[in-house]
């Protein structure tokens, strides 16, 4: 089983898109048993007194149009016990790959790529924060769904 873990700046956009895409596109699949699938934040900006907010609506729409279900979610910041846990961090920009670095200090085993890695690029993902392109963010998201899915999966 590999275990997955989708980092963006807040958790409440990008990483529970692709945390939701990639765990419906595994149990249609029939996969779903072979991935282990989270999200999480390098910031506490979504997390309001130990709570974190949910999805952001318009990520949440943009998956019901696509018919994949929003599972509840709240926010959670990266930490380093997570480390242990998970098999692989993909992150969606650059930026969030630097500040995973400060948070997990270091990645000695190689388990930290840019979200489209396995796409054949390290391109970003785009942050529909500021460009309001959810659709955008699902195709992308989607690629490197399917690709991570087709690398790790039989």
């Amino acid at each position: 089983m590999i275990r997955i873990m989708f980092v963006c700046y807040g958790n409440i956009c990008r990483s529970p898109m692709a945390e939701m895409i990639c765990k419906e596109m595994a149990k249609r699949r029939g996969v779903a048993d072979q991935i282990m699938v989270a999200s999480s934040a390098t910031s506490t900006e979504e997390i309001i007194r130990g709570v974190g907010n949910p999805v952001y609506p318009q990520a949440r729409a943009e998956l019901e149009r696509h018919g994949i279900p929003c599972l509840p979610h709240r926010a959670v910041q990266l930490c380093w016990a997570d480390y242990e846990k998970y098999d692989l961090f993909l992150g969606m920009d650059r930026q969030n790959i630097y500040h995973m670095l400060q948070i997990l200090h270091t990645d000695p085993m190689g388990k930290i790529h840019m979200a489209m890695h396995f796409t054949g690029n390290d391109n970003d993902v785009e942050d529909p924060w500021y460009n309001g392109r959810f659709d955008v963010v699902y195709e992308q998201l989607t690629a490197a769904c399917a690709a991570l899915l087709d690398q790790f999966t039989k």
